[in-house]
């Protein structure tokens, strides 16, 4: 250790000597403490000069919150204006539980003081007090709506518990939808400043409930919800309940129809509870609204003719291919879907079969109306003419397999006229090998019968079928045989098409072209539909047509197809399919086709209609079953061609148009 020495004068005067000892380690100590204590005043000099926003911007993102509300849908109106599909008030009882907190602890603490005054051995931890305590407290809220109302709801803990978990700053719903007697007697009692407290949205609603169910679709509950110019994306964010599409227009427009959401950023305290006045707010904003080609009063009227039956009907703008109407049956009534579908009614229809839309995604053999399609193939490769005759008995024999006639057909020498009128099937299997599959084959393609249409509607089957050799070593690993394209020729064996494609044929044939594209968007400026011509000369084409139209006035259509006043040209149809349960054969169903087009003279609307028997080997005729639903639509259509349109209806309820 080192050593200094110093003298100075005492008191008296007299000189002291002293030492002074100078100690390295506690110099070295306290240079490290100011060292340390310097580095942290400019650190913090730091943090204050240079990184102020960032720690603003992190007590921002820890203290606010933001809640979504979803904006209400678009609405969807049919060709003349007519509502098909709006938005209802929904109210349901909510409690806003930030305003409980009082509540909560005073009930918590009276739990933990009864446990105890009891001395009982078996007391709930602290997490399970405060669950008893929140229940307890939200139940004493129920009971007052119980009481107003007339109804003996409970509190469900579990979904309590998950609200306060991940959701505390939306109200809690108590009940949802009440019934507008229910929401008047409501309003009449609670008080102004009540934690309980009534909330209105917006549901879907459906003034003509089943009516297009299967072209509307239906929504469901979703909390995927964006809001465009509300900023706070990176806050913690809750979202209140909106709707998505899940089928039909409301699914495949969900983009358009979704309304935008709107909503509010609060502060929130340390306990999570929201602070008023909100700092930013924005309102939510309807979805944009669609103009459907569906004209009501026709898709009801082919409704009304499908009740009580299965099948499907569609009717078509032959020069626009806008759907005027397209219906499936069994349907169900879209009203049911809101706020949500029970599991009763879900089942009942799935064991109806009405989930399924057969005008788009049911495939079927199309019989005798494909016999047009024959005739076509036919006269475009010479192998017909108008003036072609087969003189037949009823039956005709290809290798060791006899195919018939439907009983009561006319025998003797059947010309082309004749033979599409009385829809022979021999004439057709005569003319059809001749034809051959390949030919048969290339004009359905021609026609656009193997793939799908297009049409602005999810689950558009996939499932088409049009056979040749090829397609039939390839999926069945067999050979083609002639009794196949005797089969082709008529519409039967492996051919599948949908009722749609067949009024999309219709309307093609209709126009002398081979393709028309449907759609559901309606748009009085939209221009004809433009596509290859059919390819038949003037001569060949009238008599397609003078063959067809013999179908209505005097054919196998004459009794249930025709309308006074209207020259329709129409072809009826019966195809046969096996029906299998469990593994086990039951037998053939019959399936009742009829396709038309009308007016002859100037076409615009066109129609396929097909009718599934349910009864294994019972009897279904295309112009007993299925021209009836056509007659139908097609005496709604000229009813409305003879009187001026009407004008739109006011829907069963007012409208929500914003929120």
């Amino acid at each position: 250790m080192s050593r200094a020495s110093a003298s100075h004068a005492d008191r008296s005067g007299n000189l002291v000597e002293t030492h002074t000892f100078f100690q390295p380690r506690v110099f070295f100590f306290y240079l490290v403490v100011l060292a340390l204590l310097l580095t942290l005043a400019g650190g913090l000099a730091y943090q204050q000069l240079f990184k102020t926003d960032i720690y603003h911007e992190a007590e921002r993102v820890q203290n606010q919150r933001r809640i979504l509300v979803p904006g209400p849908r678009g609405n969807l109106y049919d060709r003349e204006g007519r509502l098909l599909v709006g938005n209802r008030p929904r109210f349901a009882v909510v409690l806003y539980l930030d305003e409980l907190r009082t509540e909560f602890r005073k009930q918590y603490i009276q739990i933990r003081k009864n446990y105890r005054e009891a001395n009982d051995k078996d007391m709930p931890s602290a997490r399970q007090m405060e669950r008893i305590a929140r229940t307890t407290v939200v139940q004493r809220y129920l009971d007052q709506v119980n009481r107003a109302i007339g109804r003996t709801a409970h509190v469900d803990t579990t979904d309590l518990m998950r609200h306060f978990s991940s959701e505390m700053l939306l109200p809690y719903t108590l009940i949802d939808d009440l019934s507008p007697e229910e929401y008047a007697h409501l309003i009449e009692h609670l008080p102004v400043r009540s934690p309980l407290q009534v909330y209105a949205s917006s549901t879907r609603a459906y003034p003509y409930k089943a009516a297009a169910a299967h072209v509307l679709g239906f929504v469901s509950t979703t909390v995927d919800l964006e809001a465009a110019d509300l900023p706070g994306n990176d806050l913690t964010t809750f979202k209140m309940k909106g709707t998505v599409g899940k089928d039909g227009i409301e699914r495949q427009f969900d983009n358009i129809l979704q309304g935008q959401a709107g909503g509010t950023i609060f502060r929130v305290d340390p306990a999570g509870y929201r602070i008023n006045p909100p700092l930013e707010k924005r309102l939510p904003v309807q979805g944009k609204n669609l103009t459907l080609s569906i004209d009501i009063d026709l898709q009801q009227a082919a409704e009304e003719g499908l009740l009580d039956l299965i099948g499907a009907a569609v009717a078509i703008d032959v020069n626009t291919g806008e759907i005027l109407a397209l219906a499936s049956l069994p349907n169900y009534d879209l009203n049911d879907f809101t706020p949500r579908l029970s599991f009763a009614k879900a089942q009942q229809i799935a064991e109806s079969g009405a989930w399924t839309n057969r005008a788009i995604y049911g495939v079927y053999p199309p019989g005798s109306t494909f016999k047009i399609l024959t005739a076509i193939a036919g006269l475009r490769s010479g192998i017909l003419t108008p003036a072609s005759v087969y003189d037949t008995d009823g039956s005709f024999t290809v290798g060791r397999r006899v195919f018939r006639d439907h009983g009561g057909c006319v025998t003797g020498e059947i010309d082309f006229r004749l033979a599409i009128e009385q829809s022979v099937n021999t004439y057709f299997y005569y003319y059809g090998l001749q034809i051959g599959a390949e030919t048969l084959a290339a004009e359905s393609r021609r026609f656009h019968l193997h793939e799908q249409t297009g049409i602005e509607l999810p689950n558009e089957s996939r499932r088409m079928i049009v056979p040749d050799a090829a397609w039939k070593k390839k999926v069945k690993q067999e050979s083609w045989y002639p009794g196949d394209t005797a089969n082709f020729s008529i519409g039967q064996g492996d051919l599948q098409i949908t009722p749609l494609q067949m009024a999309c044929f219709m309307a093609s044939v209709a126009r002398g072209q081979t393709q028309t594209k449907p759609t559901l968007i309606h748009d009085p400026k939209r221009p004809k539909q433009n596509s290859e011509p059919i390819g038949l000369p003037a001569d060949q084409y009238q008599a397609l047509i003078e063959g067809m139209e013999r179908v209505v006035t005097k054919g196998t259509a004459r009794r249930f197809g025709a309308v006074e006043g209207l020259r329709i040209a129409g072809k009826t149809g019966t195809a046969q399919r096996e029906r299998w349960k469990d593994g086990k054969r039951l037998g053939m169903l019959e399936l009742a086709w009829y396709a038309c087009f009308a007016p002859i003279e100037k076409p615009e609307i066109a129609i396929a209609v097909i009718v599934e028997g349910d009864t294994p080997d019972e009897s279904y005729a295309g112009g007993a079953y299925a021209a009836p639903v056509a007659r139908a639509i097609l005496q709604k259509w000229l009813e409305k061609k003879q009187r001026p349109a009407a004008a739109p209806k006011e829907p069963i309820f007012k409208p929500v148009l914003s929120q």
